[in-house]
């Protein structure tokens, strides 16, 4: 986070950037530091954050390792949903919320016909979630066709992954922080769920309950980043899985990681989004495409 405050098309030392986080420097370095860069970082860290998190739910859930908000069409129900409240002119919360409607509503869709009258395969998840996604792909387009002229480019840009209107990382980072806090404590439910509902079940776990939390928690942590920073992939599938190679699946230890490698991820993300054609900027999403392609391609290759 350090690195990625004292980089940019104007570039700091680190010891320019330690001497305004303590309260010396220029007032041009600490508009720079505390007003511009900071902010994002903050924001960027937050994000990734909330996104590997849910991930790390939505493969705990589903048992599925190539599970992931992105994939199975979690951001693109939450990104619908704030296009809409964008399009009806609201702002702020009222955004957030309509992310989230949208996020539990793509969640409802894909469980419910993932689930049908059998249960849960890998492949039948996963090709519900992309179909399911394919579809919130075709009402985005909707609204783009029919949204004013004016508000085309802000949204595009948008939906592509932009940290540079995030807003405050307040909000999202005491989320973040409450619902580590929360889940922490159902580490071992967690790891017994993973096993298998069933077994779950055997060993006094109350799975529905433990479901229906999981599934609006993955929402409301999808919705927020969503809401913050747009449509961002493949962050909830790497950042769980590579933490599983090195630490194992024990989610008393997955949890609080993914927050921390999840942010780390996207603060690298957004700071090449930010230098690799400075002074212009790319949106944060394309660098996390360029990750997550090739890994999701290589876990399907090894889950076949």
């Amino acid at each position: 986070m350090v690195l990625s405050v004292s980089i940019g098309s104007a570039a700091l030392t680190l010891a320019d950037t330690w001497a305004v986080l303590t309260g010396a420097g220029t007032p041009l370095q600490q508009t720079l530091v505390l007003e511009l860069r900071l902010p994002r970082t903050l924001s960027a860290f937050a994000t990734g954050g909330l996104l590997a998190v849910a991930g790390a739910l939505m493969q705990v859930l589903l048992r599925n390792p190539l599970a992931d908000p992105y994939i199975l069409g979690l951001s693109g129900g939450a990104a619908v949903g704030a296009l809409f409240a964008m399009l009806a002119g609201l702002a702020g919360v009222l955004v957030s919320g309509s992310a989230f409607a949208g996020a539990l509503l793509a969640t409802f869709l894909v469980f419910g016909l993932a689930h049908g009258t059998g249960s849960w395969t890998p492949s039948r998840l996963l090709l519900t979630g992309v179909v399911v996604a394919a579809g919130w792909g075709a009402i985005i387009t909707l609204i783009l066709a029919i949204s004013p002229a004016r508000q085309l480019p802000g949204m595009l840009y948008w939906l592509m992954g932009d940290l540079s209107h995030a807003g405050s990382p307040v909000p999202a980072l005491v989320l973040l922080t409450m619902v580590c806090g929360l889940v922490f404590p159902l580490g071992r439910s967690l790891n017994v769920l993973a096993r298998g509902a069933l077994q779950a079940a055997a060993l006094g776990v109350s799975v529905r309950r433990l479901e229906w939390l999981i599934y609006v928690l993955a929402s409301l942590l999808t919705a927020t980043a969503v809401s913050m920073a747009g449509s961002i992939g493949f962050v909830g599938l790497v950042v769980p899985h590579m933490l599983r190679l090195v630490f194992g699946n024990d989610q008393r230890l997955i949890l609080p990681a993914c927050a921390l490698a999840g942010g780390s991820l996207l603060v690298l993300a957004d700071t090449l989004a930010r230098v690799v054609i400075a002074p212009e900027q790319l949106p944060v999403g394309v660098i996390t495409a360029l990750l997550g392609v090739p890994t999701f391609l290589y876990l399907l290759y090894r889950s076949r």
